[in-house]
Formats: structure tokens, sequence, C-alpha cells
């Protein structure tokens, strides 16, 4: 077996804003292995600034798992515990290659076209008018379930927008989830999360930063609104660290990015967990490009889950590869007869 890395830098359609700052291109690394003459792909897409992995010698490690492939998955993945988006994209790496079809990892319903997953329209961070604007379309295009990600502009502004959505449409017919991106401070986290919960939302993401572990569980504890923890889990790679963590600060929810938390094993370990907690869950993806979200989509529906995921972010490059999947009306379908492009192999391989 033959292996490689290739790296890849998709471009923004448009400048994208978290409570991290704004987004204009977003590096990936593809690792492509060959075993007589049938390929595989897998999809490394670290995120820097957010990323477990986000270290200097990431590259180097990329190489190392190709120079060392021969080892299989079973090994390499417990061998890169601190590197979690390697780990994805090797899992998607030898499905890919054991199937022999890229496109399909997980043959189900839903990659023969006859079932689909509901998923929640994203709202970017920006200016009130930019805001509204996106709220109108994915609203036009039949959600009803959006997240906003807020934190970045006045906190009084995002409350208008709040306010006015809940004046057109009820609890009944939109679904509002909001993301902070642990932008509140501790002391008035609190605060923000009562003012929220008048408006009949779903749940919030990471109010607080990661780190304040009994500031999060005090939240927890009191928050009038559920709360679900996303950056949170990131760098929690033992499977004892995960139980500790859940059971000190039993949250409301939990969010699971296969690349940010060690693919389909990884992610499969904290679901064990909050299901024996009781904690609910859903996945989402974390801008990875269409080969990543086929990936995460394709095992997503596996699970068995109701809720909508947040699978929807493959639109938002110019330079993306073409997608099996499509999304209508708030749920998403994968295209079965259209595949990957017929040269897509041959264009990570240049």
């Amino acid at each position: 077996m033959q292996a490689k890395v290739k790296k890849y830098t998709l471009d923004f359609k448009r400048p994208s804003g978290t409570s991290r700052g704004i987004l204009n291109q977003k590096e990936t690394w593809f690792l492509i292995l060959e075993k007589e003459g049938r390929f595989g792909i897998g999809e490394c897409g670290m995120f820097k600034s957010l990323s477990y992995d986000d270290v200097p010698e990431y590259e180097a490690k990329l190489q190392w798992t190709c120079d060392h492939i021969e080892r299989g998955l079973s090994q390499l993945w417990e061998e890169l515990r601190s590197f979690p988006s390697i780990q994805f994209g090797l899992e998607q790496a030898f499905l890919s290659l054991e199937s022999g079809d890229p496109y399909r990892l997980f043959p189900s319903a839903f990659t023969s076209k006859e079932a689909s997953i509901p998923i929640n329209g994203l709202i970017w961070m920006g200016d009130k008018g930019y805001m509204l604007e996106q709220i109108q379309q994915k609203l036009e295009e039949g959600f009803r379930c959006l997240k906003m990600k807020i934190g970045a502009i006045d906190f009084q502004s995002e409350i208008s927008l709040l306010e006015a959505i809940r004046k057109e449409y009820s609890e009944d017919r939109i679904e509002l989830r909001v993301d902070a991106n642990g932008a509140f401070k501790p002391e008035e986290a609190l605060g923000k999360l009562t003012e929220l919960s008048n408006f009949g939302l779903h749940s919030i993401e990471q109010p607080i930063r990661q780190g304040n572990i009994l500031e999060m569980k005090d939240l927890c504890k009191r928050t009038p609104l559920p709360i679900a923890l996303d950056e949170e889990l990131i760098g929690v790679i033992d499977v004892t660290q995960k139980e500790e963590l859940l059971q000190t600060v039993k949250p409301q929810y939990i969010i699971l990015k296969p690349t940010l938390v060690g693919g389909y094993k990884g992610s499969g370990e904290w679901i064990e967990i909050a299901e024996r907690m009781g904690i609910g869950w859903w996945i989402t993806s974390a801008l990875e490009s269409n080969i990543g979200l086929n990936a995460i989509a394709q095992w997503t529906y596996t699970l068995n889950n109701t809720m909508p995921q947040g699978l929807g972010t493959g639109g938002l490059y110019t330079n993306n590869f073409e997608s099996p999947l499509e999304v209508k009306k708030g749920y998403i379908y994968s295209r079965a007869n259209k595949g990957w492009q017929p040269n897509l192999i041959a264009k990570l391989c240049i």
C-alpha cells in the first residue's frame, strides 16, 4: 500500500465571521491511499486556532503517517491520539479504499437516495443587516432550524435580531439555536443566558471559553437555557477524561465535530458516555471540503439521530469539489448517481 498527502486551500465565497475572527481561507489536507490500482481518500481538516492538533509539527506528522501506513488503521489511530484530524482522515481513507468507491463509505438508505438528514441553517456573524439577510434567505430556502453565531457584534443588537425573528416566527415554526463560541465572560454569562431564554431558544453552544470547568459546571446547573458543549470537548482524548468531564459539568447537550474529536471512533466514545448519562448530542461539520462533509453525513445517518444536524457548510467555498450531497428545504440528500468529479483522484495527486 502506498500513501501520500496533498495540501489544499479552500477559498471562502465571502469572508465568514466567528467570535474568533474573519475567515477568508481554510487549509485542509488529503490522505490518498493506493493499493493494487484502487484509491482511497480521507480529509484531515485541521482547523487553525481551534484544533487540538494545530501544532508546528502537524505536516511532519502527516508525512510520518504516510511513511508508516503499513501499520494499519487500528494501530495508527491509537498512535495518533494527539492528532484527531489525522485520525479522521485515516478512517475515511481506509473505508474509501475498502469500498472501491471514494464516494460511498457507509452504504445505507441515505446513499441510495431513499432517505435524508434534517439540518440547521447556519447564520454567520456580521452586522445586523447581513445577519438579517442570511436569516431571510434561509427561511426562503425552507429551513425550519436556524443556528446563529453570536458574540461578535453588540449583544443588544443580537437580542434585537432574535426579537425580530420571534415576532415573525413562533417556536413552532422556527427552532433557533445560538453559538457563542466562548464569547461570554463567566461573570456575565448567566445574565446573558437569562435574556436569551426569553426567545424560546433550543440551546446555546459554548457560552464561555473552554477550560473554565467549574464555571461551566455552575452555569449548566443554573442556566434557564440548555447548554451544549462544543469547544470544551476538544483535546479531551482519553476515555476516562471524557467521562470525568461530562460527569463534572453535566451539560444538557454535547456537539461532536469528528474532525476535532478523533473521527468516528472518537465521536463514538463521546456518544456512548453521553447516552449513558442522559445527555443529548448531535453532529456538526467543521468547515471541511465536500469530501469530508460527505464522509460525516453518511456516518451521521447511520446513528439514527432525528435532531437537525450541522451538515450544511459545503457551499461556502469557490473552489470546493463537486459534491454528491444536495441541500433542499432544510434537509441534506445524497445524489448517488452524480458521484465525484471523474478527475478527483488525479486533481489531488498532482
